[in-house]
């Protein structure tokens, strides 16, 4: 039976419905975000429902010294993890040499940074335990380039790359490392990333699909899980594709329309 998970962008979306369903499941919750209203609301939602423990941290993992925040602030309960999800993360749409280069960097110091310092400090815990699961929530977007979204697709390149290196790395000391890529979701991302508009918004998963989805591939111990079969098969078919043409096919997903 899961205990305590520790999650990370949990005040919404994905991170909300990845909180709801493990509470589901009698597991315990250390909730990580920047909304501290919101998460003291989850908090209160998920201990009356299922009889659960949820601790809260608010704090922005993207700003200097803030996963260091959280690892000091998770030391100090003394609750081991025994599982992490890593899905905090943001996008934003546009010319890369448009767009603010401190907000591309602030893309990566969160998108990337905070997920390796996270995954670095806990799963050496999980590793010295001989048990532990973790969750990273990358992105489709992850496997191709992202003209109109360069940094975004780049950064879940690397979860991508370096989840499943580290997954080889430590299975064998009872700890698997799984990769959740989904396709476009409907949550707060899409206009944080001002995406909407683009034939990429036009349909997608609830979070609340893609939660059970990616939570169910972490607990049997997957390499990385694609939400969507259909995408999933499109996917392969672009491995076959020039790649130019997949850049044109990319960058016109990203296009907004009118």
């Amino acid at each position: 039976m899961p205990n305590t998970a520790l999650i990370t962008g949990a005040s919404s979306g994905i991170g909300a419905e990845l909180a709801r369903y493990h509470a589901s499941k009698s597991g315990d919750l250390i909730l990580v975000a920047r909304r501290e209203a919101a998460l003291n609301d989850l908090l209160r939602e998920l201990e009356e429902a299922h009889g659960v423990t949820v601790h809260v941290i608010a704090q922005d993992l993207g700003a200097d010294g803030g996963p260091e925040a959280v690892i000091e602030a998770v030391e100090a309960l003394g609750v081991p993890v025994e599982i992490l999800i890593n899905n905090a993360g943001f996008g934003g749409h546009g010319r890369h040499i448009d767009r603010d280069l401190a907000e591309e960097q602030a893309m990566i110091d969160l998108n990337v940074k905070a997920l390796v310092t996270l995954t670095h400090h806990f799963s050496a815990k999980m590793a010295a335990r001989g048990a532990g699961r973790i969750l990273q929530v990358g992105s489709t977007a992850g496997f191709m380039p992202g003209p109109l979204q360069a940094v975004y697709f780049a950064t879940k390149a690397f979860v991508n790359s370096y989840s499943q290196a580290i997954d080889q790395e430590l299975r064998g000391k009872g700890v698997t490392c799984t990769v959740l890529a989904p396709g476009y979701v409907e949550t707060e991302f899409a206009d944080r990333a001002d995406l909407t508009g683009t034939d990429l918004t036009k349909s997608g998963a609830t979070a609340q699909s893609v939660a059970k989805h990616g939570y169910d591939a972490m607990m049997a111990g997957k390499l990385v899980t694609i939400n969507d079969r259909k995408i999933a098969v499109a996917l392969r078919s672009l491995t076959l594709m020039p790649r130019r043409a997949v850049l044109k096919l990319v960058e016109k997903m990203q296009t907004k329309q009118g």
